[in-house]
């Protein structure tokens, strides 16, 4: 069958090729990702606080080199090289990973070095391989079938999924061991962490030996090839073919950038200079603020060499879009911190007579996309064709509505359970099956949004400007997270103390300085949380923060959807 005529009927099979690709690098990365902080305080000896702060600055850094390598694959690479040059770096980071497992027992002091190392050149890899693999999804369709964009990606996004599922499956299997008595043999880390780095070979092979028979236009073109060897036919109609950035526009954001880095360093940690030296200060007033004030500046760079209105309006909905996805991410990503405290200490995580082990509960997330994202990619492409489907920023509106469903269901579940009543687990079940549903809305739409909108020539760029919105999602996902008042197990623990914790909370008694000492030892708060200056006296409250937050963002950006409609200019 003729190449354009089948084009017309099914997905490309370059898309299966960069499914494939991104599934084995996505098992790679959350197979690390699940190991990596036991792997730290338990064969490194690392403080638990600081392994938590590392991690945090690992990921919220994955999330900031990808406008480098988005910079870079535009400019001089293109997508292909960058994407084989990524997946070597993050398979040698995770071999890295693995030496580092293999000799900590010889010499502590050279495995932290190979830690360091390997974490450095997989935040590379990373920033290489993920804004170039998402942006070669878009350039797969011409320019008239771009409509298929949003279930090309919401298949592409099981790729994501799978891969995920597989990797904190297989890894912690193999490399998080315990005995028969519990105890945790520490040496079998480095099995999981050679895993991911065969996950990661296999991947970068397939896009190898595959890219150049599949991944290719409707006409057999390369497809994100050197940018010097683009064609006219690559681009818009009319459409500049390089981004050219002048010199006062690379001034102008440079100020932006230094100012804003210090405002932000200034709300977050308190300070402009830098007299803090403890680890918790240096990720949060360096790498936070460094993050806000890079994705500011580069959106005004971006902005700065918009050619024309439509360029214009349709650079102006992906940063709108944008912004609305941090609120998304905030919320989504309490899975891996306070939703996975309160199934640790107020769930009763009982199925079938089996206890599952709480950081397990989020798996639920994994199955749920998987299970459903074919359905959600069918459902939008017959609604397309009775020509009722959403547009975008509608469908985005729609995933953060479910998101704050599925907190408000939650919050009235835990609400009369008192102090030490247990949570079941169905409900857990049930969030995590509502919050996918509401991620499969907005996270692959948005990654299409971004690939029908963004003039050609920064795609990767705005990709990069994209990715940063998850990052900043991910910074105010620890600030919220931080808020959950004390749980179950801390009424019990102050129990055993011999005080009334809720007497403490609500200022009834007064502690002692020993009392307080005490208190500080064993982990238990003196007082409640508090946010934009309300105090949370208990989860209800707690997860009624998220039903507000989600809920107005929903409302604001379906109220927005049809002038950014207008905004897009024929695109959907």
């Amino acid at each position: 069958m003729d190449t354009a005529v089948q084009s017309k009927t099914k997905h490309p099979k370059g898309l299966w090729v960069l499914f494939g690709t991104e599934m084995w690098e996505r098992f790679n990365f959350y197979g690390m990702r699940a190991l990596l902080t036991l792997f730290m305080v338990n064969s490194l000896l690392i403080k638990e606080a600081d392994a938590s702060i590392i991690y945090g600055g690992f990921l919220a850094l994955c999330y900031l080199t990808p406008l480098l390598g988005g910079f870079i694959a535009d400019k001089y690479l293109g997508n292909r090289n960058c994407i084989i040059l990524g997946g070597s770096l993050m398979a040698l980071g995770q071999f890295l990973l693995f030496l580092s497992a293999s000799t900590f027992s010889e010499n502590l002091g050279g495995a932290k070095t190979f830690m360091w190392l390997a974490l450095f050149i997989i935040i590379f890899g990373n920033g290489f391989f993920k804004p170039n693999i998402s942006s070669m999804v878009g350039s797969l369709y011409p320019k008239q079938e771009k409509s298929k964009l949003d279930s090309a990606f919401t298949i592409f996004y099981m790729g994501i999924n799978i891969g995920a599922f597989l990797g904190q499956f297989i890894c912690p299997y193999l490399g998080d061991v315990k005995d028969s008595a519990g105890v945790r043999d520490i040496f079998a880390f480095k099995w999981g962490f050679l895993a991911a780095s065969i996950a990661m070979v296999i991947g970068t092979i397939i896009f190898f030996i595959l890219k150049n028979k599949y991944v290719v236009t409707p006409e057999g073109r390369p497809i994100g090839g050197l940018p010097k060897n683009s064609t006219s036919a690559d681009f818009e109609e009319g459409e500049t073919q390089t981004a050219k950035f002048t010199g006062k526009s690379m001034g102008i954001a440079t100020v932006i950038f230094v100012a804003l880095f210090f405002v932000f360093r200034y709300v977050l940690v308190g300070e402009l200079g830098f007299s803090s030296v403890g680890m918790g200060q240096l990720i949060k007033g360096l790498i936070y603020p460094f993050i806000y004030a890079a994705g500011i500046s580069l959106a005004f760079l971006i902005m700065s060499s918009a050619e024309n209105k439509v360029e214009r309006q349709r650079i102006w909905v992906i940063y709108i879009v944008s912004f609305f996805i941090i609120f998304f991410w905030a919320a989504f990503e309490q899975a891996g911190s306070s939703l996975t405290f309160i199934a640790d200490n107020q769930t009763d995580r009982n199925i079938l007579g089996w206890n599952m082990p709480p950081s397990m509960v989020q798996i639920f997330n994994g199955l749920f996309v998987v299970a459903l994202a074919l359905p959600f990619s069918i459902l939008w492409d017959k609604l397309r064709a009775k020509g009722k489907e959403p547009v975008s920023p509608m469908k985005q509106a729609m995933g953060l509505a479910l998101i704050a469903l599925s907190y408000f269901i939650i919050a009235y579940n835990v609400k009369d359970l008192g102090n030490t009543g247990l949570l079941a687990i169905k409900w857990l079940m049930l969030l995590y099956l509502i919050q996918t549903m509401g991620e499969l809305c907005l996270s692959p739409i948005g990654l299409s949004l971004v690939g029908k909108l963004a003039p050609k020539r920064f795609a990767s760029l705005l990709y990069g400007v994209f990715f940063i919105s998850n990052a900043a999602g991910y910074a105010l996902a620890g600030s919220l997270g931080a808020i959950i008042p004390a749980t179950g197990d801390k009424f019990v623990k102050a129990e055993k103390l011999g005080i009334n914790l809720q007497d403490v909370l609500d200022k009834k008694v007064t502690l002692t300085p020993e009392q307080v000492a005490l208190f500080e030892k064993e982990q238990l708060p003196v007082a409640n949380t508090t946010f934009a200056g309300v105090e949370i006296h208990n989860l209800f409250e707690f997860f009624m923060v998220f039903v507000v937050l989600c809920g107005i963002a929903a409302v604001i950006l379906a109220i927005l959807s049809p002038r950014l409609k207008k905004m897009m200019n024929g695109v959907n």
